[in-house]
C-alpha cells in the first residue's frame, strides 16, 4: 500500500502551512485501523493539503495515493476519501475574469493550472469509482455517485450505470445520491439533458417510494427550472405527507466514534445531532434543491413552507424554518403568516425546533411583529418552564450520512446558535415591541447582557427611558482598561438610544479615561452619546471643545456634532469640520465631516463651496456624502440629485442613504420617481448576496422600502 510514497520529495512541495513533509504521515493515517487517527488525518488533508478548496503541488502529488487507498477494500472510511477526491478534482474554473485577477507575485498564489491538472489526474483514474457503486460499505456507495458524475470522463456510461444501479440499491440515502448524481450529469452535459429530464419526470411519477419520487422531482426542477409544473406545491406536500406516514421510525444509530478535536469531528457531531430522532432527515436537502430551482417563484416557496410549518412532524417544521431563512433573506414577499407560524414553534417541546425558531426570528426586526405575542408569552413563562438558556440539543445518535445527498452537506449557517432566552428577547426588541422593556430591565439587573440586546434599544421608543438608570450603573462599573471599547460601546449606544442624559458623568469618565488601545473608537462612541443628549450635556462642553482639534477625523467630527447639539453655536464647529474638506484628506475623513455638516443642516450653508469638490471625487461614498450634505445645507437639488442617482445605479449598498435624501428632497427629486418605482417593484432584496448574509440585511432592505414609499409619497404630493 502507498507504493512509492517515499520516492516523492515532499519537503520540496508545499501546502497551506509550508513544506509538505508531513503529508506521508497524513496519507498513512487515512489507512489506519484507528478511527480517531483516520479522522485526524482527514482533517489534516482538508486543513492543509486541500485548504479551503485550494490545490497545491502537494495536493497533486497525493492523488495517486488517494486513488490507491480508495481501491483497497481493506481501508476503512473510504467514502470520506472519495469525497476528498471529488472536492479536489471537481473545481470547475470557467470564469476567465476570476483567473485574470490571480496575482502570480502573491505568496499564496496557486496556479490555475493546478485545478485543471487535478481534474485530469483524477479523471484518468476515475474507473476506480465505477466498482464502488456496488461496494459492500454503504458509505462508499453513498459517495461514489457524485464522484462519478463530477469526475468520470464518460458521462453517458456513468448515466447508464447510475440508472441501472437504482434498480437494485436498497439503502434510501444511497438511492437519493444516485438520483442527485443523475441530475448533476444533466446539468453538466447539455447533450444528455433532455433524455435525463424525461427520465427524472418518469421517476417522479413512478411506483416508487415517496422519498425517491421527491428526489426525482427536485432534480428535474433543478435541471429544467423553466418547466416546473404549476401544481408543484400540492405535489410536494403530498409526497412529504407520504414520507411522514410511511416512515418506520427514527434513523438507526450509526457506529459511535470517539470524539476527536478536529473540525471534521465537529461537523460530524452536528450532523448526527441534526438527524437524531428524525425518520427522514434527508428531506431537508431535497427541499433545499427544490427551493433553489424555484428561485423567484416566491409565492410557491412560501406555500411550501407554510405546508411544512403545519406538519405534525417537528423535523419538517424545523426544515421549513431554515429554508425560509434563506428565502426571506433574498426575496421580498408577504411573510406575515410564515412568521406567525414560526412563532408558534416557540412552545414546542423539541428544543432544536425552538432553537431554529428563535434564531430565525432574531434576524427579522420589524418583520418579526406577527410573532411578537408568541415571543412575549414564551418569555413570560421563564426558564423553569423549559425556555432554552443556551444551545438547543438533541438526544441519541443519527447516522450522520445526510452530507452526501445531492453532493453537499446540510449543515447551514446558524444551525446551532446562542438563542435561548436572550435570543427571544432580542427578537422581541428588534420587532419594536415595548413588552421587551421590562424584560431588558430585568436582564440588566441580573446578568451579563448579550451586546446585541443593547444595540436593539433604539427601536423601543420613549418607553425605553426607564432603562437609563440601569445602563448608567452598568457603564459606571466598566473598568478603564484595554477592553474598554468592547464593554462600553454597546452601553454608550444604548444610552444614546434611550436619551439617558443623567449618565453624562459616567460618559465623561469613559471619554477622559480611554486607554491607548482603540482610544479614538472609545472617544467617538462617547461623543456620539453626548450628541444624543443635546443641551443636557452642557457639563461636557469643555471636553468637546478640546477634541475639535483631534488628529482623528472621526473624533474631531463627533466632537463638532456634540458641541453643536449641546450649544447650538457654530463658531468653532464649522471651522473644525471644514479642515477635513481639503485636498489630500482621506475619503473616510471627508465623509465624516460631510455627514456632520448634513446633520447641522441650513445653519451650515456657508460650507457649501467646500463640499462642492466632493461631488466629483473618485470615491463613491465621498460623492454620496457630499451630495447629501450639499442638499441639506443649501437645498441645491440641481447639483446633488444627478450625483445621488448615479450612485444609486453604481452601488446598490448606497441606496438606503440615497433614498433618505430623496425623501427629504420631495418634489425637488421628482425626476427620481421612476427609479423609486422600479425599486419598489423588484422582488429581490437590494442587498441580497448568495451564500452570505449579515444580521441586519433584511432590516436594511425593509428600511429601503419604507424610505422609498415615503419619497414617492412626497414626490406625488408635490405634483398636485
Amino acid at each position: 500500500m502507498l507504493t512509492g510514497i517515499e520516492e516523492v520529495d515532499w519537503a520540496s512541495l508545499g501546502h497551506a502551512y509550508g513544506p509538505a513533509d508531513d503529508v506521508p504521515e497524513l496519507l498513512r493515517g487515512l489507512a489506519s485501523a484507528d478511527p480517531a487517527e483516520r479522522e485526524t488525518a482527514l482533517d489534516g488533508m482538508y486543513g492543509a493539503v486541500h485548504h479551503q478548496g485550494d490545490v497545491y503541488d502537494s495536493t497533486l502529488a497525493c492523488i495517486p495515493f488517494l486513488l490507491e487507498l480508495v481501491a483497497d477494500p481493506a481501508v476503512e472510511d473510504r467514502g470520506c476519501i472519495v469525497e476528498l477526491l471529488t472536492s479536489i478534482g471537481g473545481i470547475e474554473l470557467d470564469d476567465d475574469e476570476e483567473l485574470d485577477e490571480l496575482d502570480p507575485d502573491d505568496e499564496e498564489f496557486i496556479p490555475a493550472a493546478n485545478y485543471a491538472m487535478a481534474a485530469a489526474a483524477i479523471a484518468a483514474g476515475a474507473d476506480v469509482f465505477l466498482g464502488l457503486v456496488s461496494d459492500p460499505d454503504p458509505e462508499v456507495r453513498l459517495a461514489a455517485p457524485c464522484a462519478l458524475a463530477s469526475l468520470h470522463p464518460e458521462p453517458a456510461r456513468v448515466l447508464t450505470l447510475l440508472r441501472e444501479r437504482l434498480t437494485v440499491e436498497r439503502d434510501t440515502e444511497v438511492r437519493l445520491a444516485l438520483v442527485a448524481a443523475v441530475g448533476r450529469i444533466a446539468l453538466r452535459h447539455a447533450s444528455l439533458r433532455t433524455e435525463t429530464v424525461d427520465w427524472l419526470g418518469w421517476l417522479a411519477r413512478a411506483a416508487q417510494d415517496p422519498g425517491l419520487r421527491l428526489a426525482a422531482l427536485a432534480q428535474r426542477a433543478r435541471c429544467a427550472p423553466a418547466d416546473i409544473p404549476d401544481d408543484i406545491v400540492p405535489w410536494v406536500t403530498g409526497l412529504l405527507e407520504e414520507i411522514r406516514t410511511s416512515a418506520r421510525g427514527p434513523v438507526a444509530p450509526g457506529t459511535e466514534r470517539a470524539a476527536t478535536p478536529t473540525l471534521i469531528g465537529q461537523v460530524r457531531e452536528l450532523l448526527e445531532e441534526h438527524a437524531a430522532g428524525r425518520p427522514a432527515p434527508w428531506t431537508e436537502e431535497l427541499l433545499r434543491t427544490l427551493h433553489a430551482a424555484l428561485d423567484d417563484r416566491v409565492d410557491d416557496r412560501i406555500a411550501l413552507i407554510l405546508a411544512q410549518l403545519r406538519s405534525p412532524d417537528w423535523g419538517q417544521r424545523s426544515d421549513a424554518i431554515w429554508l425560509c431563512g434563506g428565502l426571506i433573506r433574498i426575496w421580498r414577499g408577504r411573510y406575515e403568516e410564515v412568521v406567525r407560524l414560526v412563532g408558534a414553534q416557540l412552545d414546542d417541546p423539541e428544543p432544536r425546533l425552538r432553537e431554529a425558531a428563535t434564531s430565525f426570528l432574531e434576524r427579522l426586526f420589524e418583520l418579526g411583529a406577527p410573532a411578537a405575542d408568541a415571543l412575549a408569552t414564551r418569555l413570560a413563562v421563564g426558564p423553569a418552564a423549559g425556555v432554552d438558556t443556551g444551545t438547543g440539543t438533541g438526544t441519541g445518535q443519527g447516522s450522520g450520512r445526510g452530507s452526501s445527498v445531492g453532493g453537499s452537506g446540510s449543515v447551514q449557517s446558524g444551525f446551532v446558535g446562542r438563542s435561548g432566552r436572550d435570543g427571544a428577547l432580542l427578537a422581541l426588541a428588534r420587532a419594536g415591541d415595548t413588552r421587551a422593556v421590562p424584560l431588558l430591565a430585568r436582564a440588566l439587573e441580573e446578568r451579563e447582557v448579550r451586546r446585541e440586546l443593547l444595540y436593539a434599544m433604539d427601536g423601543l421608543g420613549p418607553s425605553a427611558a426607564m432603562l437609563a438608570p440601569l445602563l448608567r450603573r452598568r457603564l459606571a462599573e466598566v473598568e478603564l482598561d484595554e477592553r474598554l471599547y468592547d464593554r462600553a460601546a454597546p452601553l454608550l449606544y444604548a444610552l444614546a438610544a434611550v436619551r439617558g442624559s443623567q449618565a453624562v458623568p459616567e460618559v465623561l469618565r469613559v471619554l477622559r479615561g480611554a486607554p491607548s488601545n482603540r482610544r479614538d473608537w472609545v472617544r467617538e462612541s462617547a461623543l456620539r452619546t453626548l450628541a444624543a443628549f443635546g443641551p443636557a450635556a452642557q457639563e461636557a462642553v469643555p471636553d468637546m471643545r478640546g477634541l475639535l482639534a483631534a488628529d482623528s477625523a472621526t473624533v474631531a467630527t463627533a466632537a463638532a456634532r456634540a458641541l453643536w447639539a449641546a450649544e447650538g453655536d457654530l463658531g468653532e464647529v464649522l471651522t473644525a469640520l471644514e479642515r477635513w474638506l481639503r485636498p489630500g484628506v482621506s475619503g473616510a475623513d471627508w465623509c465624516s465631516a460631510a455627514q456632520a455638516l448634513g446633520e447641522i443642516g441650513p445653519a451650515a450653508a456657508s460650507t457649501a463651496p467646500a463640499l462642492g469638490p466632493g461631488l466629483a471625487s473618485r470615491d463613491l461614498w465621498v460623492r454620496v456624502r457630499s451630495a447629501a450634505a450639499l442638499w441639506r445645507v443649501s437645498g441645491d437639488a440641481a447639483a446633488a440629485l444627478p450625483v445621488l442617482l448615479a450612485a444609486w445605479e453604481e452601488n446598490r449598498h448606497a441606496r438606503v442613504d440615497v433614498a433618505e435624501c430623496l425623501a427629504e428632497m420631495g418634489p425637488a427629486a421628482s425626476e427620481a420617481q421612476l427609479v423609486i418605482l422600479t425599486e419598489l417593484t423588484r422582488r429581490r432584496r437590494h442587498n441580497a448576496r448568495e451564500g452570505a448574509s449579515g444580521s441586519h440585511d433584511i432590516h436594511l432592505d425593509e428600511k429601503l422600502l419604507t424610505v422609498c414609499r415615503a419619497a414617492l409619497a412626497r414626490m406625488e404630493r408635490g405634483a398636485f
